[in-house]
């Protein structure tokens, strides 16, 4: 009796067969996860406001945080408990908090996940404290999980005759597990006949050759849609698509490369460049310009009978400093190595080689892309 494979399994095969040719290929080959994901597997952002009680007089001014007086009312009130009106509460260990959280994909109900907690108002610590039960609410608006428990602050703060020292933030902790899923989001990944691969960076020649290696396991299966998502026809069967996805993830694919482009943090100074980097020939003069400030004290003494007192004045003195800059001739490039040579020979600091890389860029001579962060 002859027996006949279902096609979509026989898809499957081909692509554990596909596995161990990819896996031979070059060593700059990457796995496919760490290039793209799967269209729908994503986490979701939730968010809660509550309160956090148990500290040691390290909470809110409640003169100053009307919120968190009113959100104890609140809570006393849904327990039961009434307060007179006009009563004035000066608390002094409890915090308003805001708890956020990362729901992974496919949570289930009962599932725990991790919050971190936030001071909102004037709280100088949060270490110590509890959460009290805080509903998680995602972007509609509904109720995915309940957070409580205990906060883990990893700072620590001490004060003795008006010197105080405090290492690491302690306005803001996490509880480990100190969620618990109460509603679980669809996902449309079990949905259809196709899944959706997506690029984490949008490039029509990484693409393409996500698109090669997918029907070279399995041919036919796999088609761009445009530069970051790629139609995949998968098996309709759950147990052999959650296997067809497995194996897909698994493939080696080498990635196109990346245009060139120097990253600039005007913050910081920090400069990063890729290895596509290129120079021109140019030439480049650079002169440094100071400014320094300085202010001294000195003691004006009032002569003899002269009926005046004695004062501390503050001299200031302003003194500005250029060099003088010589022209540099830049030989040009086309490897990260001989740019980083000649960027070197100007002798500029990082904050001065971010004017100089405008300059080449805007002369046409920084043969790459200039992204100031």
């Amino acid at each position: 009796m002859r027996r006949t494979v279902h096609p979509f399994l026989r898809l499957v095969l081909a692509l554990v067969v596909g596995v161990g040719v990819f896996a031979s290929s070059s060593a700059s080959a990457e796995r496919l996860k760490d290039l793209a994901s799967i269209g729908g597997v994503r986490q979701n952002q939730l968010i809660g406001y509550g309160l956090v009680v148990g500290l040691d007089g390290s909470g809110d001014q409640t003169t100053q945080t009307p919120f968190t007086v009113q959100s104890i009312i609140n809570m006393l009130g849904n327990l039961g408990i009434t307060l007179p009106p006009g009563q004035s509460l000066q608390l002094k260990n409890v915090a308003a908090v805001m708890v956020t959280a990362s729901l992974p994909p496919f949570a289930r109900p009962g599932q725990q996940i991790d919050v971190t907690v936030s001071s909102m108002g004037n709280a100088r610590s949060l270490k110590g404290g509890t959460l009290v039960m805080t509903p998680l609410k995602g972007a509609d608006g509904q109720i995915y999980a309940m957070a409580q428990g205990s906060l883990a602050v990893s700072g620590v703060s001490g004060a003795a005759g008006g010197t105080k020292v405090t290492i690491n933030h302690l306005s803001a902790g996490r509880i480990p597990g100190g969620a618990t899923v109460e509603r679980a989001v669809a996902s449309s990944v079990g949905q259809g006949d196709s899944i959706f691969v997506e690029l984490n960076d949008s490039d029509f020649g990484t693409a393409q050759k996500v698109v090669d290696a997918i029907n070279a396991a399995a041919p036919g299966s796999a088609q761009a849609l445009d530069g970051r998502r790629i139609q995949v026809r998968a098996p309709e069967d759950l147990n052999q698509r959650v296997a067809f996805l497995g194996k897909l993830e698994g493939l080696d694919v080498t990635p196109a490369q990346q245009a060139a482009k120097v990253i600039v943090n005007s913050r910081t100074g920090s400069v990063v460049m890729n290895q596509k980097v290129a120079l021109q020939p140019c030439a480049v003069a650079h002169g440094s310009l100071t400014v320094s400030v300085s202010e001294n004290p000195e003691v004006s003494q009032p002569g003899a009978l002269s009926g005046g007192q004695t004062a501390v004045v503050n001299k200031g003195t302003v003194d500005i400093k250029q060099e003088g800059g010589a022209l540099f001739n830049i030989k040009g490039g086309t490897n990260l190595a001989d740019v980083v040579k000649a960027l070197n020979a100007v002798g500029a600091n990082p904050i001065e080689l971010i004017a100089i890389l405008q300059a080449m860029k805007a002369s046409g001579a920084l043969r790459a892309e200039l992204e100031v962060i």
